[in-house]
């Protein structure tokens, strides 16, 4: 009984987990059809840290377990200015393209569902985004996560320059 505890209380996760896509793939072939699974997960810890990442198999749960894999793999960090972002921003992908916003303390999370779920468990409390082209889920989150990977701080570009930051700003 001992053993089994221990083991829950290491397979529990430091992330949350959030199915974003849930696709039914169907290949007709020649003894009939063929199903499988795609999901679509992101994976944060509400401070800072967030993936994404897409799994796909036979049956639902292994793609999803499959997606949480890619997602912790693909982890980047968020650079954050208190609960916002550092500035504006556009990340692209495919054809999804996505702007994302600072916003002043109280604003919240403005948001469509694919962004949002990126957004919220990277740990940004206040933002505003907007999915300019593509609403597929797939490319607006890896557009999403191409824009928070893309985002730099005062700090780390005074370093880059050899300069403070208020000669910076």
């Amino acid at each position: 009984m001992e053993r089994k505890e221990r083991n829950n209380e290491a397979n529990k996760s430091e992330y949350t987990e959030k199915l974003v896509h849930l696709g039914k793939v169907t290949k007709v072939v020649k003894g009939g059809k063929n199903m499988r699974w795609n999901a679509l997960v992101v994976v944060g810890d509400e401070n800072g840290h967030v993936g994404a990442g897409m799994g796909k198999a036979a049956e639902v749960p292994d793609a999803v377990r499959k997606a949480v894999a890619a997602a912790k793999k693909n982890m980047i960090t968020v650079p954050m200015v208190g609960t916002t972002i550092p500035h504006e921003i556009i990340g692209t992908y495919g054809a999804g393209e996505v702007l994302l916003k600072p916003a002043g303390k109280g604003t919240g999370v403005i948001a469509g569902g694919a962004a949002r779920a990126v957004v919220e468990l990277a740990g940004i409390k206040d933002i505003r985004t907007k999915s300019l082209r593509s609403n597929n889920p797939g490319n607006v989150v890896m557009a999403t996560m191409e824009a928070l990977r893309n985002l730099v701080t005062v700090e780390s570009v005074a370093a880059v320059r050899g300069k403070s930051t208020d000669e910076i700003l």
